[in-house]
């Protein structure tokens, strides 16, 4: 119980417990009794202990929000050429499934003075569940989309952060309409980004993509300043996003594979 006492006032009692210093009931302007706002203090620390907890559970920050559904990204670069592809633009020659160990082999990523470590990945045949957008999942079905891979990598120190995706298709013609509809101004729609732990959630800023032919599959790279930060020029998108781009360094295997050479 929460007491106090005008020790200090003439009219305050000298003997036993004194006289509580609560003003007197006053028409007009009444103030809550001892009772009461012991009874509103005891509130008040039940609902800053459970701030506490759900800060403590949820992490209280932008850092652990999930990432935003509907991203899609600042500036574009599709590559339709698929060049040094051409032995795969088919699935057929390449049936068979990508693993979980070989899109997410990549387990740290270096190029120039960017480095990066895989955050989060995800491999799935619900090309649908992977993407937003009705004109875009539209595309993936008519296209066979078997299987979307996605992971997140975030830089040593944690200033930039990449997605990566790849989408398997049937044709290399089905990939160079998924890279017309992943325009951001045809608003079709756009691979969901994982969220990687410790760092802000992708999409929410400024962001560089960046798409590519690779015979039937279609290359993805988002990247960005962790936060959605605007760089100081596109070159150093394009730098962080060579960097992220090498996870796609299985598909040669694949390619080789397909041409009868050993492996990478």
């Amino acid at each position: 119980m929460i007491e106090a006492r005008d020790t200090g006032s003439p009219k305050a009692a000298r003997k036993g417990r004194g006289r509580d210093f609560w003003p007197d009931d006053r028409p007009g302007r009444r103030f809550p009794g001892p009772k009461l706002l012991f009874g509103a203090a005891a509130v008040l620390v039940a609902v800053a202990v459970a701030i506490v907890a759900v800060t403590m559970l949820t992490g209280g920050g932008k850092k652990d929000e999930a990432a935003p559904r509907n991203v899609l990204p600042t500036a574009y670069t599709p590559d339709y050429d698929g060049e040094g592809f051409r032995s795969i633009a088919a699935r057929s020659a390449d049936g068979r499934q990508i693993t979980e160990g070989e899109a997410f082999s990549a387990k740290s990523l270096k190029s120039g003075a960017y480095s990066f470590t895989l955050a989060a990945s995800d491999l799935t045949s619900d090309c649908k569940a992977a993407t937003w957008g009705a004109r875009l999942q539209g595309d993936l079905a008519k296209f066979g989309c078997t299987q979307i891979a996605r992971a997140a990598y975030v830089s040593a120190d944690k200033k930039h952060v990449g997605q990566f995706v790849v989408i398997n298709l049937v044709s290399e013609e089905g990939v160079k309409q998924i890279l017309r509809d992943l325009d951001p101004r045809t608003e079709a729609g756009w691979p969901v980004p994982l969220k990687a732990p410790g760092v802000p959630a992708s999409g929410a800023g400024f962001s560089a993509a960046y798409a590519k032919t690779y015979g039937h599959y279609a290359v993805i790279t988002l990247v960005e300043r962790a936060g959605g930060a605007r760089p100081g020029s596109l070159n150093e998108m394009i730098d962080v996003s060579l960097a992220v781009e090498n996870a796609a360094d299985f598909l040669y295997g694949r390619l080789n594979l397909a041409a009868g050479k050993p492996g990478r």
